[in-house]
């Protein structure tokens, strides 16, 4: 059975993410040609990457999203030559796959009698892209495979050669993924899904169930399940996390995903889409051997009298380490020496910094780059004396403990957190969850610093997107990395001059900036970023966390989505994003309310029903 399939894939820079050809490769013998259309440029690289697994690759304008690409690419193929094939697929790049194996569903739907099917579908919805109101139940066109007997009949190309103008994605919902099915049907042709939503309890199960959906057997994954609004997932108890442990049981690349997801991703939504903080208790639970890693710990002991608190943290790693210190003055190196000789710790090395700018910072990315650069460990513990004098004592050693128990809280715990570098070579870098208690970070952690970082992101190549509230970081700056995903700040070339002295080190200096950026960093070389956390210190963060949200959403009605979007509009921060989460929350009569106030600060009423009339 001769079958023909019609690609689609877009990348604003011509990339090709490794996924693509994982997946097309999977599906390489089920076609006998594969045509591949980007609506974008490619590069060189991009270009060769596709070639060796499609048969034509084909550039065009990004003009009228899939829908025009899909019947220019048919057109470009030629109309008459499409005869030759039994099946004709158009398919597209917003999934993961195979998780599994494709051949299951493949032979079920060869014996399936039908004119089209689709993998997934999507049931009927309000929605005010269809002129009743309402989308009837349709299938999603991520993947949808035509037989000969609609695919050579006139409707289709009277369907196609019809095509209206596609502006937006808006009109390629309304003008082809939401009318396809009902237009085809109508014509009397039979349609099938591999998986129904009727077999569901909810209308959309490749994102509301995801998890019970690829235990049936399900073969991929929408790409968009980790990168969408948490919000979304929230509202709808949607434990997309849960489908991460499915992926990696079936053998997927996990790699493949991280890599994508990095150029694709707010770290921070990814974060908490996919559950990314690991609890652990102070007992060891086994598994990999962390004692075969080499750690190297690196720690700026400013505050000498603090060098035995680091040492006992440092003492739970399992396997020994070797220590690395970096202090301001001979007289602070010979003190830490003595204190080494005392534990009886040899072949550490102490090192006096020409310079104490830019602090912990500074003493990383500078007084110890030749270690980071090199390849004596495989993993690095960033610890620093942390006093924090300007806060208090309460505040500043709570902060210190947050910090130091949640990296190196007990041998069990620190061979549990290390388990993770010894068992996936996916992950990049462990940091202790945002601070919240005694700081007022939460939701602010940007400051000044975010188009400094943005700038500094730029020239060194951290393509990532930037969170829209606090960065994912290491605040604080102390975490457990691989030198090699901090490759993107050692290549900065920093000069101690280009960190600020101690009266100005605030807000939207370097080193506050850089403290931002170890994540997307990390992040931008395709690593997990992830969070840790003991059990003593989730239990006091969380009761903590749970009674200040209760205080905040008191008196706000509505979900979440709604609660977020009315403060954000009292408040005038962000009026124009609170309209648009209304929108996306699907809340009508909350944007509605809100047009009047987008209207009257922007001068623009019309754009202001212009969002409405797209929702």
């Amino acid at each position: 059975m001769p079958n023909v399939l019609f690609y689609l894939v877009y990348d604003k820079a011509g990339h090709v993410g490794d996924f693509i050809p994982h997946h097309l490769q999977a599906v390489r013998d089920h076609y006998e040609h594969i045509f591949v259309v980007s609506n974008s440029p490619l590069s060189a690289e991009g270009r060769s990457t596709l070639e060796a697994v499609a048969d034509t690759v084909w550039e065009r304008e990004n003009v009228g999203f899939d829908v025009m690409a899909y019947r220019d690419a048919m057109r470009e193929f030629g109309w008459d030559r499409l005869a030759g094939y039994d099946e004709l697929t158009l398919m597209n790049y917003t999934f993961y796959g195979p998780i599994g194996s494709y051949q299951p569903m493949l032979e079920r739907m060869a014996a399936t009698e039908c004119d089209f099917w689709g993998v997934t579908d999507h049931g009927p919805a309000v929605s005010s892209l269809a002129a009743t109101g309402t989308l009837k139940r349709h299938l999603q066109t991520h993947w949808i495979t035509v037989r000969r007997s609609m695919h050579q009949s006139p409707a289709w190309r009277e369907y196609w050669d019809g095509m209206p103008p596609i502006e937006s994605y808006e009109d390629s919902i309304g003008q082809h993924e939401g009318r396809f099915t009902d237009h085809f049907e109508s014509k009397g042709f039979r349609s099938a899904t591999a998986f129904p939503e009727a077999d569901y309890p909810v209308a959309h199960p490749i994102f509301d169930m995801i998890t019970e959906m690829v235990d049936d057997g399900l073969p991929i994954i929408k790409r968009r399940l980790f990168f969408h609004d948490p919000l979304y997932h929230d509202e709808r108890a949607i434990r997309a996390g849960r489908v991460i442990e499915r992926m990696r049981d079936k053998g997927f690349p996990m790699r493949l995903l991280w890599e994508d997801q990095a150029r694709t991703a707010q770290p921070r939504a990814l974060h908490a889409n996919l559950a990314m903080l690991d609890i652990h208790p102070d007992v060891d639970l086994g598994g990999a051997d962390p004692s075969t890693l080499r750690v190297g710990v690196l720690a700026h002991v400013y505050y000498d009298d603090l060098i035995d608190e680091l040492l006992d943290r440092a003492d739970t790693i399992p396997g020994g380490y070797r220590l690395i210190a970096t202090t301001s003055d001979d007289a602070k190196r010979e003190r830490i020496l003595e204190r080494l000789a005392a534990r009886g710790r040899t072949g550490d090395d102490v090192r006096v910094l020409p310079s104490n700018r830019g602090r912990d910072i500074s003493a990383f990315l500078l007084g110890c780059r030749d270690v980071l650069l090199g390849d004596e460990f495989d993993v690095i513990v960033k610890l620093h004396s942390k006093r924090s004098p300007q806060d208090g004592y309460t505040k500043g050693t709570f902060f210190k403990d947050h910090l130091l128990l949640n990296l190196l809280g007990s041998p069990g715990y620190t061979a549990n957190v290390l388990r993770g570098f010894a068992a996936d070579d996916t992950l990049g870098m462990v940091f202790p969850p945002m601070i919240h208690m005694g700081y007022p970070t939460m939701g602010n952690a940007w400051f000044t610093n975010r188009a400094p970082a943005q700038r500094l992101a730029k020239r060194l190549g951290i393509d990532v997107e930037f969170d829209d509230l606090s960065p994912l970081a290491p605040y604080g700056s102390m975490f457990i990395a691989r030198p090699a995903a901090l490759r993107p700040l050692l290549d900065a070339d920093f000069a101690w001059d280009d960190f600020p002295t101690e009266g100005g080190y605030s807000d939207g200096g370097l080193t506050h900036v850089v403290e931002r950026l170890f994540g997307y960093a990390a992040f931008s070389r395709g690593y997990q970023v992830r969070t840790v956390m003991g059990t003593r210190q989730a239990v006091e963060s969380h009761t903590m966390l749970e009674y200040k949200l209760d205080a905040i959403s008191a008196g706000i009605p509505g979900a979440p989505e709604e609660q977020i979007a009315r403060v954000r509009a009292n408040s005038g921060i962000d009026l124009v994003a609170a309209l648009k989460l209304s929108v996306l929350g699907r809340s009508p009569r909350l944007a509605k309310a809100l047009v009047p106030a987008y209207a009257a600060m922007r001068g623009g009423y019309r754009n202001a029903r212009r969002v409405l009339k797209r929702r």
